[in-house]
């Protein structure tokens, strides 16, 4: 069983700035998105003993869409993919930043870890755990942001 550790957050796009989406959380702090991604919830979520402020892919075209043609997260720390049953290889055709990935089992639990470069070919390498596709969940931030997570860190997270 996953229990939820999250803060909902609403998506909607300002027009200060057109080029930025900002995202409302319940506790009324906006939140700079990339525009790419206005259509993600944001949520706080609960990764080891830390929250981490995430766009979150939880249905195919989300996922399908990533980090796509983002350049810059804002204020956001990575992307959580999520999956409700086995989870797919991830590619970074289009990606123009190199990414770490971090998967996590169904029970949250630490599976594995890699790290990407955008993708210069055709077809673009595809990566998953070293042992299969079995795991629910996968965070993907920039280069070195979650080094801290290790084989003992557990995600919490509910959709």
């Amino acid at each position: 069983m996953i229990v939820i550790a999250v803060l909902a957050t609403a998506c909607s796009s300002t027009s200060e700035n057109p080029t930025t989406t900002s995202a409302t959380s319940t506790t009324s702090s906006a939140v700079s998105v990339p525009p790419q991604l206005a259509d993600y919830d944001v949520q706080q979520v609960q990764v080891g003993d830390r929250m981490m402020l995430l766009a979150i892919a939880d249905n195919p075209s989300l996922r399908r869409q990533g980090l796509r043609f983002v350049t810059d997260l804002e204020d956001l720390e990575g992307m959580l993919f999520f999956w409700r049953h086995d989870g797919d290889p991830i590619w970074m055709e289009d990606t123009l930043i190199p990414l770490d990935i971090v998967w996590f089992n169904e029970d949250g639990t630490f599976k594995d870890r890699a790290s990407m470069d955008p993708c210069s070919q055709t077809p673009c390498p595809k990566f998953r755990p070293a042992d299969g596709l079995d795991f629910r969940f996968a965070i993907e931030a920039p280069p070195g942001t979650l080094d801290w997570i290790d084989p003992s860190t557990v995600i919490t997270y509910s959709d």
